[in-house]
């Protein structure tokens, strides 16, 4: 079993009983699936782009990334019905306990200048979006092969719609949040 995931079940779900005042387990909040989603803005026409991107996704994600379709054209955009605009995984279970781990501890501590990750970025529904401006900061993706350096986006998707429960639930799993910034001047 993953180590995020025993955790979990150890530490958190009785921590969170205990702050929520839930009656049973299963109504603790809990994360659902982990959703990666890289766009493709240039080249969305070339087949060789689409599937060197669905690789890199695959490698992140640790399974088979799908390319995603445009289901209706849009003009403004230059989209035609059925053109590429994107991969995408969705990761859920051990793969998707796994990934967070890999996330929290390995991925955003290497970030330049990292901070924490924004408080701003709940939607309202309990999911939290992260968004990455490079593909290499994971382990997996070798720098020498990459032909153009992209930018990712990461849903963490939760079982409660309120997000204050999914902060905390994140938070308790080793999500490092930037602190808020105080409105006292010195």
């Amino acid at each position: 079993m993953n180590r995020l995931k025993q955790k979990y079940q150890d530490e958190i779900v009785p921590a969170l009983k205990k702050e929520w005042n839930f009656a049973a387990d299963l109504a603790v909040p809990r994360v659902t699936k982990i959703v990666i989603n890289l766009g493709i803005k240039e080249g969305a026409g070339d087949k060789g782009v689409a599937q060197k991107i669905q690789k890199y996704v695959s490698l992140i994600a640790g399974q088979q990334a799908v390319i995603t379709r445009a289901h209706q054209a849009e003009a403004g955009f230059n989209l035609r019905k059925g053109d590429t605009i994107g991969v995408m995984a969705t990761l859920r279970g051990e793969r998707m306990y796994a990934f967070l781990d890999k996330l929290v501890h390995l991925v955003l501590p290497q970030l330049r200048d990292f901070q924490g990750v924004s408080l701003n970025s709940f939607d309202g529904r309990g999911n939290y979006s992260l968004g990455l401006a490079e593909q290499i900061v994971f382990p997996e993706v070798d720098y020498d092969t990459i032909d153009q350096i992209r930018g990712l986006q990461l849903t963490i998707v939760t079982n409660t719609n309120d997000n204050k429960q999914a902060h905390r639930l994140l938070e308790l799993l080793g999500m490092p949040f930037a602190k808020p910034e105080s409105d006292t001047k010195t």
